[in-house]
């Protein structure tokens, strides 16, 4: 049965949130387990503190050798100008051993992200995020029309082709709602199955 990892940065828990809402999803489908890690945090401790980061987060520390055990990786990053935290692309970097030797080739990668608003770049951040997923020869699932959640017009809602989003507003305040959680839910189960049908 498939093994996911859903692999994280998170700098106030927004992402955190998220890829607990992923791992959820995953442990949905019969069989399949998640495991929650975090990459490490590359900013001080004490200039973390004072800028307000969350610095309670449970999941352990992931080592880039960990990635090859699995039959599925889903990365979860916030977007710094348009791209992905230094913190995940800095761990993302050190992954040349595993490209050298086609240890992630085959199996299955997501991505999930978050940003201040609505436009802030989720979507370049996801593509970043696969760019480097399909160059390890990754099979990619995104988050398909098929979950209807991110079609709302009734509300302000993240979520895109390429994968899960959460929007922060400008000052960090607006945790995930229950439709952005429903779609990393959704794309943790697409996941899973797509693992599911590949290495069950």
């Amino acid at each position: 049965m498939p093994k996911i990892l859903v692999l994280y940065h998170s700098t106030y828990g927004h992402i955190e949130a998220m890829a607990r809402a992923v791992a959820q999803g995953v442990r949905e489908v019969e069989g399949a387990t998640a495991d929650i890690k975090r990459v490490p945090e590359l900013v001080p401790e004490e200039l973390a503190r004072q800028s307000g980061y969350k610095l309670d987060q449970a999941a352990p520390i992931a080592a880039v050798d960990d990635l090859a055990g699995y039959d599925a990786i889903i990365v979860g990053a916030g977007t710094r100008y348009g791209t992905a935290a230094s913190q995940m692309r800095n761990f993302l970097d050190q992954t040349g051993g595993l490209w050298a030797r086609g240890a992630l080739v085959g199996k299955v990668g997501s991505a999930f992200s978050s940003t201040a608003t609505q436009h802030g770049g989720q979507e370049t951040t996801l593509i970043g995020l696969i760019q480097t997923l399909l160059h390890h020869g990754m099979v990619v699932a995104g988050l398909p029309y098929a979950w209807a959640g991110q079609q709302r017009m009734d509300e302000i809602t993240g979520g895109s082709p390429y994968g899960a989003t959460t929007i922060t507003g400008g000052d960090g305040s607006r945790m995930p709602s229950d439709n952005e959680l429903e779609g990393a839910r959704w794309q943790g189960r697409y996941v899973a199955e797509t693992a599911k049908k590949l290495f069950g």
